[in-house]
């Protein structure tokens, strides 16, 4: 589920973060689903259980997940969150595509892009 790329330049903390980001927003951890303990995902990974902290920590002030008392982390509803990156992330683009037209890129040149895209990285439509 969860993996390390020792190559990558970001910390270890952040990688693990961002993949939890990534199954939590996607739907394949689902809210209120416990996630793994820190100690149990750090023996998994071979690394120190302070980094896991660090990262369900951050994941915690990101509202990915919640603490309960003696049972560990949960999944938290990031429907609205979900959202609001979606939202972001389509005025990002709204923002690129204006630029792209200033530079004189046509719609075709946009599309070529996305398809291409899409091809290599993804086979569903969501």
């Amino acid at each position: 589920m969860i993996t390390i790329d020792y190559q990558s330049g970001l910390p270890f903390y952040e990688q693990i973060a961002e993949r939890f980001q990534t199954l939590i927003l996607r739907g394949v951890l689902s809210s209120d689903t416990q996630m793994p303990s820190v100690r149990s995902l750090a023996m998994e990974l071979s690394i120190n259980p302070n980094t896991i902290q660090k990262a369900y920590s951050l994941l915690e002030q990101q509202g990915y997940i919640y603490p309960v008392r003696g049972r560990g982390n949960f999944v938290a509803d990031c429907t609205e969150l979900a959202k609001r990156k979606k939202e972001a992330l389509l005025e990002e683009i709204r923002r690129l595509l204006e630029s792209g037209r200033d530079l004189g890129l046509t719609r075709t040149d946009f599309i070529t892009v996305v398809d291409r895209l899409y091809g290599e990285e993804d086979t569903t439509d969501d």
